[in-house]
């Protein structure tokens, strides 16, 4: 018996080298839409869109800065990175708790690339996020009132984070094979975050993704000093080196991940220490310059008359504040109508500037100051000083009137309005339109006693021209020191005040 040996039958098929990435591509799209259709994350994105619209609709939503603006866009994009942390690593953990990983051997795809998909997965998440951080940013820098520039490395901040924290739960799954590590990791970063917010102006803070300076005013963008294109350099390789880790921690051993790893790592230490140098000597130089002499870097324009001196990003801004000086003069008597003013722009930058630091008044004869804000309670408080300019002389010595003259002052400041009764609230520091206040303006504000809101709440209820006619009138008596709020309404034709009239300290 003859034995007959065949040869194998070789098969028409090889595995072509591309054929295994083409399958990752394949995975990346399937993790993609999983990933984006999570409830954590849809109820993340939606919380993020109602957040941005409702902040868009407030009254400083009119007048943006745009050096303010472009950080506005740091803190929602966080809710989105923590829930883009669970959703991945859940999907990452889904065929170890389903009990199915046993038959991913049989499969083209070892365990590293399948952690790849998933890397990428998070990366479709960061480019929605920086759609809808351009989009933000986007709408303030096309309003009418926007003013200053923008950050790309600001910008950049949103999603980076949610790619830093979309590669954090990656690596968690592949490190810590327990469905409880991801959450309990997001209270933790929320508390890590909370802890080193509250420190103190410092380099160390911006080891954080998100590093809020909570300035209460807006400075020029020069002068923020925030090293944002290294902040963003250091997020993008920790991003980067975290998913490589992810990736070598699964199995991964190529040359080129490990060179990668390094690449990853020397960004993220040459970003971090960059960005960890503090304020240089040139930057406290330009603050200490802007905050004592700002003339010497401001630009001055005339309008009607008088004089405006801005920063140089304030230029656009000019037009409002012209319009409040007009209509105040147009309410004035005597000189007052026609007197040209100087509107000056100040800040204080020389210390700590996330403090809030009082302007000094200005003690030239008819110069106001006006600050870098502008819409809601910035108007009425603007078109105080600038009335009481005209009614004392001089800023510093406005600030300080307690007499009847205050009365005759806030006609000129209110008495423009459409509504004058609700600007009279916004102006005062407890929004009363009722006994005494504090009248906030740029610089320090002035006591308004109970008898002078009388008489003007009687003024502001008269119609306009009556009141400005006798203003006009009696304008030297009205405008001299030591009136008397019982004078001011007898001269200004209503009721004398019941509440006593006595200045406070």
């Amino acid at each position: 018996m003859t034995a007959v040996m065949e040869k194998p039958v070789e098969s028409n098929e090889r595995a072509e080298p591309g054929a295994s990435w083409s399958a990752v591509v394949a995975l990346t799209v399937f993790e993609t839409r999983l990933l984006l259709t999570r409830l954590p994350v849809i109820v993340a994105f939606l919380v993020y869109a109602g957040w941005t619209v409702w902040r868009s609709g407030k009254d400083w939503g009119g007048y943006p800065a745009l050096q303010d603006a472009d950080r506005a866009t740091q803190g929602a994009p966080m809710l989105v990175g923590l829930a883009v942390l669970l959703a991945v690593n859940r999907a990452a953990l889904r065929s170890r708790r389903h009990g199915t990983e046993p038959h991913f051997t049989v499969l083209v795809l070892p365990p590293w690339r399948r952690t790849v998909a998933h890397a990428l997965s998070v990366v479709a998440a960061a480019l929605i996020t920086a759609g809808c951080v351009a989009a933000q940013f986007g709408r303030e820098a096309l309003r009418p009132g926007a003013i200053g520039h923008g950050s790309v490395g600001e910008l950049l901040v949103g999603p980076l984070t949610v790619l830093l924290f979309g590669m954090i739960g990656l690596l968690m799954a592949g490190l810590v094979r327990s469905a409880l590590a991801a959450p309990l990791l997001v209270v933790f970063l929320l508390f890590l975050f909370l802890f080193f917010s509250g420190m103190s102006y410092g380099g160390s803070r911006w080891l954080l993704p998100v590093v809020v300076d909570a300035t209460p005013n807006t400075l020029p963008s020069d002068l923020l000093g925030r090293p944002a294109a290294w902040h963003a350099l250091y997020l993008a390789g920790l991003a980067l080196c975290v998913g490589l880790v992810a990736v070598l921690a699964a199995g991964g051993r190529k040359p080129v991940l490990v060179a990668g790893v390094a690449g990853a790592l020397a960004m993220t230490l040459v970003g971090g220490v960059a960005q960890a140098g503090g304020d240089s000597p040139e930057l406290l130089r330009a603050r200490e310059r802007a905050s004592a002499h700002p003339e010497q870097v401001q630009s001055c324009v005339r309008r009607d008359g008088s004089t405006y001196c801005v920063f140089p990003e304030w230029g656009p801004r000019v037009g409002d504040w012209a319009a409040v000086v007009d209509r105040v003069r147009s309410l004035a008597g005597g000189g007052a109508q026609d007197q040209k003013i100087v509107v000056r722009q100040q800040i204080e930058a020389r210390y700590d500037i996330t403090s809030d630091s009082a302007l000094t008044p200005l003690e030239r004869p008819h110069e106001v100051t006006v600050g870098t804000e502008w819409g809601g309670n910035r108007v009425p408080e603007f078109s105080a000083a600038v009335a009481g300019v005209l009614v004392a002389g001089n800023e510093k010595a406005s600030t300080s009137m307690c007499d009847g003259r205050i009365v005759t002052m806030m006609w000129l400041a209110l008495g423009w309005e459409s509504d004058p009764m609700a600007a009279l609230r916004r102006v005062r520091l407890d929004d009363s339109d009722t006994g005494s206040a504090l009248v906030l303006q740029p610089t320090n504000g002035l006591s308004m006693n109970a008898a002078q809101t009388e008489v003007l709440r009687e003024l502001l209820a008269r119609p306009r021209g009556e009141v400005t006619a006798r203003v006009k009138s009696h304008w030297a008596e009205l405008t001299a020191p030591k009136l008397t709020a019982a004078r001011a309404a007898e001269l200004l034709g209503v009721a004398a005040p019941e509440e006593e009239d006595k200045c406070s300290d």
